[in-house]
């Protein structure tokens, strides 16, 4: 039963847009006129008696024909009206008792309103909708096609006959007129008759007996395939489909919208539902763009941007559209990144090191290399930042193998002697306690007495101070973990080296100075704030092995500071990569063995822990049972995965270091970190399974010590992955991996996982160079010239960047 009431808010807000944009009658896409039409029908049934629907007479010619002075009299006694009819409705009889329920509207409400305030979006659609990431009605105004049904192309069936060419694609728009659940081959499949005013044709599924029962007689289906002939007849052979309506074919637009769905939800449905959302909610989107920055670079206002790409008449219009919104998420996420720089460093004292230099030059000295040109530059430029005032925030990028560790522990052994304390932690134990023991080889030639004492190593008179490092992880007993955190809360451990035990409740530093969190991307950004937390405004330096594109690191990392390591130091190796087809396994097990016998040790990756039926990969477990017992019975095999605890894993690499093991078959595990010089072969199985700037990572496990080192790709793969292996081969600069890598798999692919504390990403794409650099360019420029964003015309941008990055949310 329809509502009694009028839906007015909508109407409201288009009528007030409408008025601020000096009644131009651009508001809503198609004007003023088409929106009250679809107004008026859904409202009619209670807008009685007729005296009502006389405050809304626009005549015969309606808005458009109006000037701006009378249009602008007619919205303010509309808008008058409407506040005459809010008073009334309000106003119950005596005794009458308010009904309320679920869907019931609330007197004050916009697009960020639940998605259940929508006509035809009931109580049991809503949880199905929150499956999608749809739960206010901005969040369904901006849930963007995946793709479009383009039936700009479509031939009737007579013209498909008359220029068909078999096996080419074909697309018509017909009439079901029956279908059928038949035998292709040997298994059930569906085959249907269609027809329009030239003919008839078939399609047939195969495999697929389910979707007789999806297609209707006289549905109406837009079929797109390859295109054959059977006994005289056009076959379509499993075609891409989509049942259409009148609606769906919006006048004037050739390409149909097919949305993301989930269990419950249909096509058609989805469709309805976007459509009623734009009719009625679209104009309560505000536009925040600046006018110069959407004059400068010729975008469209919001509201056709997103109207255009739900229903745009082409791709010329698409591409507009998706230029917009990707521009407005880019652009919004370059303005908050700046605004949580600044709020990071200004107004806020710092803790300012003065370090003594001649310790920091012994201890540069005493190391058994010297400093590359890039370190010297990086360590400059970081310990010119400890130097200041206000904090530091920079990211360290260099390849597996360029030396950023020797830099965190010069810049830690700065906070050291500046009096302050310092920090580093790892994403695992095997590569905290791997930083630990070599903080303590580095440092253990260059005092006069070293003391340990469990997990808390002393250097005494190094260069006249004394310099104590801490080892705190998970795996620790409680009492030896009380121990090491009252040592570090007393200030008795000048530097800490751990995992995220470090963050853990408990864990309070005296006088924390810097902070360092190796491998960052595997922490989430509340951690790296945690540990930054545990201190008063300490600098943070967050490095990373995985080469980001410049792009990306550019939109993921814009509050920092960038700092990059090019080159690799004189005398490392170049590790040779060869991709070996499974018919060459034999041959590569034999160039394992080889190795093993001349002394040195191998990894063998493989991508699973355990079997499935699911997935043709080889996995750890059953490789490691077939590798010890048929291929390598003579030596030593070990097995690495994360399904063992702390305490298995760090025994198995213990193990491994020592030389107590030939082999490990591993998970990717071993990815990050792990540092054992006598492993000269990486083995991985299934190649194609991972990323390129993954397999970078892998391959960077071996080359560590002297000798010459081999990664072996073992994949059987089609043409396009083999030109990805075919880089491995060519390529041994992890950068130049990591932007085909980009290219190749789009951000969410390139990390695993989406970053989190950063806002989605629904229309852009890292990968766009162009579009990210724009944006980040009209960032820094409205924020250099209006940082606060006080000019009037940026309240709805100030509305628009509050929203996308809350208050509450994190900012560092």
């Amino acid at each position: 039963m329809p509502s009694s009431k009028i839906t007015m808010e909508p109407l409201r807000t288009i009528l007030r847009m409408e008025l601020a944009n000096g009644c131009n009658n651009t508001t809503v896409i198609g004007g003023l006129d088409k929106y009250l039409s679809n107004w008026f029908r859904e409202n009619s049934h209670c807008m009685k008696p007729p005296e009502v629907i006389k405050s809304f007479n626009l005549g015969e010619s309606g808005y458009a024909s109006l000037d701006s002075a009378r249009r602008k009299e007619w919205i303010l006694a509309v808008s008058d009206w409407l506040d005459r009819y809010e008073k009334s409705a309000v106003q119950k009889p005596p005794g009458q008792k308010s009904r309320s329920s679920g869907a019931e509207k609330p007197t004050e409400y916009g697009v960020d309103s639940p998605v259940t305030i929508i006509k035809g979006v009931k109580t049991g659609i809503a949880p199905k909708l929150h499956n999608l990431g749809i739960d206010t009605v901005r969040d369904l105004l901006y849930f963007f096609p995946r793709r479009y049904i383009d039936y700009s192309n479509r031939k009737s069936i007579a013209e498909l006959r008359a220029d068909m060419i078999p096996g080419e694609e074909g697309t018509i728009l017909a009439t079901i007129w029956e279908s059928n659940v038949v035998k292709l081959g040997k298994k059930k499949g569906t085959d249907i008759t269609v027809g329009d005013k030239t003919g008839i044709a078939r399609a047939v599924w195969f495999n697929q007996p389910f979707l007789a029962r999806v297609f209707h007689t006289n549905d109406t289906i837009l079929m797109t395939g390859k295109v054959t002939v059977y006994k005289g007849q056009i076959v379509f052979e499993s075609p891409e489909w989509e049942l259409v309506n009148a609606e769906d074919m919006v006048q004037g637009n050739l390409l149909i919208p097919v949305y993301p769905l989930t269990s419950g939800i249909y096509p058609r449905q989805m469709r309805n539902l976007v459509k009623r959302a734009i009719n009625d909610w679209l104009g309560g989107i505000s536009e925040f763009l600046p006018d110069d920055v959407r004059t400068r670079n010729e975008f469209p206002g919001i509201g056709r941007a997103i109207y255009w790409m739900h229903y745009p008449n082409d791709q010329e219009q698409l591409a507009t559209a998706r230029r917009r919104l990707a521009f407005d998420e880019l652009f919004l996420i370059q303005l908050g990144m700046l605004r949580k720089k600044r709020n990071w460093q200004t107004g806020r004292t710092g803790h300012s090191f003065g370090p003594d230099m001649k310790i920091i030059r012994e201890f540069l000295k005493s190391l058994p290399f010297s400093l590359t040109n890039d370190q010297k530059k990086v360590l400059s430029d970081i310990l010119a930042d400890m130097k200041k005032s206000h904090a530091m925030s920079r990211l360290l990028q260099g390849d597996v193998g360029s030396g950023k560790t020797v830099i965190a522990i010069t810049a830690l052994l700065a906070a050291a002697i500046s009096g302050y304390q310092g920090a580093l932690m790892a994403p695992t134990e095997i590569l905290a306690e791997q930083h630990y023991i070599n903080v303590c080889k580095l440092f253990s030639g260059l005092c006069a007495s070293q003391q340990s004492d469990g997990n808390i190593c002393h250097f005494l008179d190094v260069l006249g101070s004394d310099i104590s490092f801490a080892l705190l992880t998970g795996r620790l007993t409680e009492k030896e973990k009380n121990l090491v955190q009252k040592h570090i809360e007393q200030g008795e451990v000048d530097i800490a080296i751990g995992t995220h035990a470090l963050i853990q409740k408990g864990v309070e530093f005296k006088n924390l100075g810097l902070a360092v969190v190796d491998e960052q991307h595997r922490f989430g950004v509340t951690q790296r704030s945690a540990l930054r937390r545990k201190g008063f405004n300490p600098h943070i330096l967050v490095m990373t092995a995985t080469p980001i594109p410049r792009t990306l690191a550019l939109t993921l990392y814009g509050d920092l500071d960038i700092s990059v390591i090019e080159h690799l130091p004189p005398g490392r190796q170049t590790i040779k990569t060869r991709w070996f087809r499974p018919e060459l396994r034999e041959r590569a097990y034999e160039f394992i063995r080889n190795q093993i016998k001349e002394g040195y040790q191998a990894f063998i990756i493989c991508p699973l822990i355990e079997e499935s039926d699911n997935i043709e990969a080889r996995a750890a477990v059953a490789e490691f049972k077939r590798l010890s017992k048929d291929i390598f019975p003579e030596f030593t095999l070990g097995l690495l995965h994360g399904k063992m605890s702390s305490d298995e894993k760090d025994d198995i690499m213990s193990q491994f270091r020592n030389g107590e093991m030939d082999i490990l078959v591993s998970t990717p595990v071993v990815e990050v970190g792990i540092d054992v010089p006598n492993a000269t072969v990486m083995l991985i199985e299934g190649a194609e399974r991972f990323g390129l700037a993954q397999l970078h990572q892998f391959r960077g496990r071996v080359g560590r010590g002297e000798a010459q080192s081999y990664c072996l790709l073992l994949s059987d793969v089609s043409d396009e992955g083999s030109e990805r292996l075919k880089w491995m081969e060519e390529i041994n600069d992890g950068f130049v991996l990591a932007e085909k890598d980009l290219e190749l798999r789009g951000p969410g692919e390139f990390f695993g996982t989406r970053q989190s504390g950063l806002p989605d990403l629904r229309v852009a794409k890292l990968s766009d160079v162009q579009l990210i650099t724009l944006a980040r360019e009209e960032a820094i420029a409205l924020h250099d010239r209006d940082s606060n964003l006080k000019e009037e015309q940026k309240i709805a941008l100030v509305r628009e960047l509050s929203r996308v990055w809350p208050t509450s949310g994190e900012w560092s």
